[in-house]
């Protein structure tokens, strides 16, 4: 008997198409990452059925069930022979013989078993996730009670936290950009850009995925941030872990910064940009919102950076109080990759001798 951890790890390293056989409405709430939503009911056969177990029982539900079902069971088979046929193709070089189609609902009852069965009738090699999602979500949140060897790189607006992330990534070290699963940046105008973000329940399956494919031993970096990001909440369990872990603070020349924030904002829609300051305007105060959108209008970047990073600093000042465990580096005016990466090696190997 396979524990919930070792269970679900198991299904997620196996060969083939993952499908999530719940409705589009459950898919969306949050789902398996890479998993391809073929639903048995749709949003409103599901209420309906739910409807009916309350007010009838079970077996009037099923045979509702059965009776939505008959109406596009061809359909429903059709959709995952081609996932399968696709995955196939583009997996020729993997020996797609071995693959196996991976069936999830929400607790591994009717809906994967029954699924299974028709498979079972056609030869097609299938497994189902015995509890299914629900199963699936406790492995996510156990996942951030694990002790995690956390680094924190921390550092005011515009010091190029991120670059740094993607920098490290490319140098082989683990890495997780919190505000790239979020889809948002973290400030007033992190949503600009950025594609529509995800649920809660799904940034925190992205997160855990992320985690359960490191080393937990070796370190794993991530960008300070708070509790929030636009409408996502980092998990408690792991914000937790992040306040106590070792921080990198960055440091760079305020022109550098400047820079860094005109390179990469001036791009986006100025009404945008004027949006994302009024947002903001009762923190900023009437002064310094007034001469931000005056420089938007007139596309004086440099006056807006100033004007808005004016109120940041004073708030990563105030966010930092209280912070253990800060290692101070010095990146102004360094560009050189190997110069940073050096610099980064050079902390490990100090935090290691701790």
């Amino acid at each position: 008997m396979y524990s919930n951890k070792e269970e679900i790890e198991k299904f997620r390293k196996l060969n083939g198409p993952l499908i999530d056989l719940r409705s589009p409405g459950e898919y969306y709430k949050g789902h398996m990452p890479n998993s391809i939503n073929i639903p048995l009911f749709n949003n409103e056969e599901r209420s309906i059925i739910g409807t009916i177990y309350k007010r009838n029982g079970r077996e009037k539900a099923v045979i509702k069930g059965l009776e939505f079902v008959e109406k596009k069971i061809e359909l429903i088979l059709n959709d995952l022979f081609n996932v399968m046929d696709i995955y196939s193709k583009k997996n020729i070089k993997n020996n797609p013989k071995e693959s196996i189609l991976r069936l999830y609902c929400a607790r591994g009852g009717m809906r994967s078993r029954s699924i299974s069965w028709l498979l079972d009738k056609f030869n097609i090699k299938n497994i189902t996730l015995s509890g299914g999602y629900k199963r699936y979500r406790k492995w996510i949140l156990d996942s951030f009670n694990i002790k995690w060897n956390l680094i924190i790189i921390g550092g005011k607006t515009g010091t190029g936290k991120t670059k740094l992330l993607k920098l490290l990534e490319k140098n082989n070290y683990q890495i997780i950009d919190l505000e790239n699963l979020a889809s948002h940046r973290g400030s007033t105008f992190g949503s600009l850009g950025m594609k529509e973000q995800p649920t809660n329940e799904f940034f925190e399956n992205l997160i855990a995925e992320k985690l359960n494919s490191f080393n937990k031993f070796d370190q794993i970096f991530l960008e300070a941030e708070s509790a929030s990001i636009g409408k996502c909440k980092v998990p408690h369990e792991l914000f937790k872990q992040m306040k106590k872990a070792k921080r990198i603070e960055i440091i760079k020349s305020k022109s550098e910064r400047i820079m860094e924030l005109i390179n990469t904002y001036s791009v986006f829609n100025q009404d945008d940009l004027i949006d994302s300051v009024l947002r903001i305007k009762k923190r900023l105060g009437p002064q310094r919102t007034k001469i931000a959108i005056d420089s938007i209008n007139k596309k004086n970047w440099e006056l807006v950076c100033n004007s808005v990073l004016e109120y940041y600093d004073k708030c990563y000042e105030y966010e930092k109080v209280g912070k253990e465990n800060i290692t101070t580096i010095d990146m102004t005016n360094i560009e050189d990759e190997n110069i940073i990466i050096n610099s980064i090696k050079e902390f490990i190997k100090s935090y290691n001798e701790i």
